[in-house]
């Protein structure tokens, strides 16, 4: 934008009068512009002040520049669920609903039905794993590379969900290890924590969570690809939820730390998705709050009323 453009244009009456006013305390203290004469200043508003305002009116337009907006993001993880027949009728059903366009939907079925439904559901929703492995290839008996998900056309992966890190004891420094190598290859992560029922009632969910994301942060720079999902362990498969406001704080928690410990800008756009037994009934309150972006649902993705999680942000 030129200085004409700035003193012509639509932001003029708005900065007119605040940008003058720094413009003179800045001269007359010395601190900006010191060989600005004050006959230029006064009779000569678009030469040497201009340079000023222009630069003024970039410093305002960074700090006052709207916040982006979340795209709103709901996961289906199928878990260990599933046969041929009743995932093809999961892909029908999905396929003939009409979902939010608002909302960004991945689906993670069992890795056997990995490419079958890829190939049959509709190229607007994702196909994620349930999980990768570090290595690229070799003896590693049931595990899956990052290329082979590439291969078969698949973005996006789960990795640290509640259920690999305590049922098959997946270290902290193992799921940051899988989610380097996955998001460095260009596929994208759900990437979960959580806490406990024993660490919620011993009041150190975030020191926990804190935890998991410092093991996460060391191990990667680009969070481009990331999309985080707080599991409230003790709240899967339970039928327990955590409150509204449990759940939002927990979330806060987590963008604070993103833009104490990562970036303002990090912590503004990654989403971060509630993970704990989000339903048909709940999820529209939930969907409500401002540091919750979606949802990573369980068992409701199996049924047709998950389409009714996908469009929560549309229900009243």
């Amino acid at each position: 934008m030129s200085c004409s453009e700035v003193t012509r244009g639509p932001h003029w009456a708005e900065l007119r009068l605040p940008l003058h006013v720094h413009a003179m305390l800045s001269y007359f203290s010395g601190t900006i512009l010191p060989n600005l004469s004050k006959r230029s200043y006064f009779t000569q508003p678009h030469s040497d002040i201009a340079l000023y305002i222009s630069l003024s009116l970039k410093r305002y337009h960074h700090t006052h520049s709207p916040i982006m907006a979340r795209t709103f993001f709901v996961g289906g993880n199928f878990k260990m669920n599933g046969s041929n027949s009743s995932i093809k009728e999961i892909v029908n059903n999905l396929n003939n609903a009409s979902l939010d366009p608002n909302t960004e939907v991945v689906v993670s079925p069992p890795s056997i039905f990995l490419q079958t439904v890829r190939e049959s559901l509709n190229k607007k929703i994702g196909v994620a794993a349930q999980n990768v492995f570090y290595k690229p290839n070799g003896a590693y008996t049931g595990e899956i590379s990052v290329e082979q998900l590439k291969d078969s056309n698949i973005d996006w992966a789960i990795l640290g969900h509640s259920e690999r890190r305590t049922i098959l004891k997946e270290s902290d420094e193992t799921v940051s290890l899988k989610t380097k190598v996955a998001t460095e290859a260009g596929v994208s992560v759900i990437w979960c924590c959580g806490e406990s029922l024993e660490e919620r009632e011993a009041g150190t969910t975030i020191e926990v969570v804190s935890k998991q994301l410092a093991s996460l942060k060391s191990h990667i720079s680009d969070w481009s690809r990331i999309v985080i999902a707080y599991e409230p362990i003790w709240a899967i498969g339970t039928g327990k939820v955590a409150t509204t406001s449990q759940a939002q704080e927990v979330h806060k928690a987590i963008r604070d730390w993103l833009a104490k410990n990562v970036s303002d800008k990090v912590a503004e756009e990654t989403r971060i998705l509630y993970g704990g037994s989000v339903n048909e009934k709940n999820c529209g309150e939930l969907a409500q709050q401002p540091d919750i972006d979606g949802f990573l649902v369980g068992g409701a993705s199996l049924k047709p009323a998950f389409v009714d999680i996908v469009n929560a942000k549309q229900q009243k």
